[in-house]
């Protein structure tokens, strides 16, 4: 097995994934609906925090370029990171350095993980609703109220007063209306390249690192190695084992971190499936039409398929049909994933 495939369905409640006028959606044509989403991007971003979260470290850093034009103003030029393997989020992540004016080669990595958006695990059991939202410190006498004309200048008390003359507006609430939220069941997709995992290439066409970054990585216990995209470095066997670990509880754990506060959802885990064969395990967390009412539909867990293992939690009764739910069922995924991370050669991927 070269790559590890895993389907999460997850629940979620009255919250926000990404906030664009509310929630992010897509409108899907066949049902009609608009179904709220959040990126991979996201789902990577959260994942990756997770994982230093679980090993206790602060994440890569980020070099933020700028230029200064003639007239001394502030100009935002390449982003990049630290391209250095020895951080688990740029070696699980990825990372491109594409430096200005083509006087340095890119660096450019590829993610050993694919990771999908997470989405309506169909349009009719996926949704959204709006709801006003109102600031009011209205009950505060302590408030401090500026009222700024053409010019920006404050304006007395007297003049607010003569402004708000004959208009019923408060100028310590304020009305937010129409704000989207998402609610409904929710799945999303990782695929794990084994053979990328721990590996990182020393083609000198397509360099994915600096020639200094190299001789620190050997020093530090990478080995010279080969797999099937060429001469690469293969992480210590120690190292490995403990970021094995780390990545599993991730990527059975992880939860989106940037939803706003007041409308905070646990997002509940309610199946992991796990297998080598991407078109079976599409099967195995599903959903499937009525056959009496076309406008509706239901979720189908199938803990029984062949070549797959799927783990379904206590809070999964509520909302499928299963009675093979277990207490542990998330711990169990994590060591599956542990087991078939760590059953792969790294070192011996060509022979």
């Amino acid at each position: 097995m070269n790559t590890i495939y895993i389907r999460t369905l997850k629940r979620a409640e009255h919250t926000v994934f990404c906030v664009a006028d509310g929630q992010k959606y897509y409108y899907d044509p066949q049902f009609g609906r608009r179904v709220p989403f959040s990126s991979g991007q996201q789902v990577k971003r959260s994942l990756l925090e997770s994982l230093c979260e679980d090993l206790n470290i602060i994440g890569s850093p980020t070099t933020f370029l700028f230029d200064v034009t003639k007239d001394k103003k502030l100009e935002e030029g390449e982003v990049y990171g630290t391209c250095d393997p020895t951080y688990p989020d740029q070696l699980f992540g990825g990372w491109m350095k594409a430096a200005k004016g083509g006087k340095e080669r890119t660096l450019k990595r590829r993610s050993p993980l694919s990771i999908s958006a997470m989405r309506g695990l169909h349009p009719l059991l996926a949704g959204l609703d709006k709801e006003n939202l109102s600031f009011d410190r209205s009950d505060r006498p302590n408030n401090k109220v500026i009222v700024r004309d053409q010019k920006g200048n404050p304006l007395a008390e007297e003049d607010i007063v003569a402004v708000l003359e004959g208009k019923d507006r408060s100028l310590s609430r304020k009305w937010i209306p129409d704000n989207t939220r998402a609610s409904g069941l929710f799945v999303m997709d990782i695929a794990v390249d084994l053979r990328r995992l721990f590996c990182v290439g020393l083609n000198s066409f397509e360099p994915e690192l600096a020639d200094g970054t190299i001789v620190k990585l050997k020093a530090e216990g990478w080995e010279e190695n080969a797999n099937i995209f060429g001469p690469c470095l293969i992480a210590p066997g120690e190292l490995r084992t403990r970021w094995i670990e780390a990545l599993a509880r991730s990527i059975i754990h992880w939860r989106i971190t940037s939803n706003q506060a007041r409308t905070f959802s646990l997002m509940e885990t309610l199946a992991i499936s796990i297998s080598g064969n991407a078109n079976r395990i599409a099967g195995s967390i599903r959903a499937k039409l009525s056959e009496e009412d076309s406008n509706k539909a239901a979720a189908i867990v199938d803990s029984n398929m062949a070549g797959v293992d799927t783990f379904i939690t206590l809070s999964a009764g509520g909302y499928i049909q299963t009675n093979v739910e277990k207490v542990d069922a998330l711990e169990q995924a994590e060591q599956k994933l542990i087991e078939l991370m760590n059953a792969f050669d790294y070192e011996k991927q060509c022979i």
